[in-house]
């Protein structure tokens, strides 16, 4: 295909309405079929159809999570010159009445899968311990730590829960900021950490953290990440609150089929892959992830888990390619 005619392609996918509420409403965060449904009202065939196209032209991908499959938009498009061209569309498009319709449609879709977390959080603040055994054995985080703890460190644990894994790195850091959102844990928290003087607990949303940019060494997401809507933004907020070469550790779940986990449990994703991690702690500004899966808990009834850790750019230190351990 002639340069003029891959333009001209471009230019016919764009063309359609449709297509291109689809793109706007993608830019707010990954989204269903059935989201993207609701976004637009209109009916899931017209819905499938044109994203069958805008995947077919590079304008999104698609990603398997659980039996459903979770669209984004591609960040440049087909190629940079397609989005110069979508720079210029968006910006007409994005005015108009319809859009703005979509985009508060869009934020109520995301706003009703944190609403999910937090009313599972609400109701199972008193047996949560219990119940995360259950699933993921007896502290699966701990063996991850073991070569983390350094006495001069100050460790945000993001999205704390009750408050385990702060009371466990307590004993070895200066100081722990363990923060929540849910006021059912945060005050299970507090009960469980009140002895503890360099424990601080801090009411706040993981997309907008109550601390101060570049004050924690280690920022940890242990277990937390499958239950927020938009974990880009979660890993790029996490990167503000660290000092230059801090470090970001990730403990979460393995890709799974176990959908009823949404409806019981509040998860907003069955899992996460290697690549899917990767992709946005990079796009966050980490560098040199690690991605570990760790081994299988024999008491454990839910699924496997991984460990991944990045740095938060430092410009003394020497990048080294990345490495995946398996």
């Amino acid at each position: 295909m002639t340069a003029q005619a891959d333009i001209f392609g471009r230019m016919d996918v764009l063309a359609d309405s449709t297509r291109t509420r689809l793109l706007l409403a993608l830019e707010a965060g990954e989204m269903t079929v059935s989201e993207l449904r609701t976004v637009l009202q209109l009916p899931q065939s017209t819905v499938s159809r044109h994203l069958r196209i805008l995947s077919d032209e590079g304008w999104v991908s698609a990603r398997a999570d659980g039996a459903s499959h979770r669209y984004r938009k591609t960040a440049s498009g087909p190629d940079p010159r397609a989005a110069e061209l979508w720079h210029l569309v968006r910006a007409e498009v994005r005015e108009t009445a319809t859009a703005a319709q979509d985009a508060a449609r869009a934020q109520s879709v995301l706003a009703a899968r944190r609403a999910t977390s937090r009313e599972f959080f609400s109701s199972t603040a008193g047996r949560w311990d219990e119940l995360r055994r259950t699933l993921f054995g007896s502290r699966p985080e701990l063996g991850a730590f073991l070569a983390l703890f350094d006495p001069a460190w100050v460790v945000g644990d993001l999205g704390s829960g009750t408050g385990q894994l702060a009371e466990a790195l307590a004993p070895f850091v200066r100081r722990v900021l363990a923060v929540d959102e849910s006021p059912a844990m945060l005050e299970a928290a507090r009960v469980r950490l009140h002895s503890l003087p360099n424990v601080e607990v801090r009411r706040g949303e993981l997309e907008a953290l109550p601390i101060e940019a570049g004050e924690l060494d280690v920022a940890i997401l242990s277990l937390v990440l499958h239950y927020t809507p938009e974990p880009g933004r979660v890993l790029a907020e996490a990167g503000r609150v660290l000092r230059p070469g801090g470090r970001m550790l990730i403990i979460d779940i393995r890709p799974h089929d176990h959908a009823e986990y949404r409806s019981d449990m509040g998860h907003a994703w069955q899992g996460f892959s290697k690549e899917q991690i990767f992709e946005w702690l990079g796009n966050a500004g980490f560098d040199r992830p690690v991605y570990h899966m760790l081994p299988a808990d024999p008491e454990a009834k839910g699924p496997t888990l991984f460990a991944a850790s990045a740095y938060w750019p430092d410009t003394t230190v020497i990048t080294r390619p990345n490495r995946v351990t398996h």
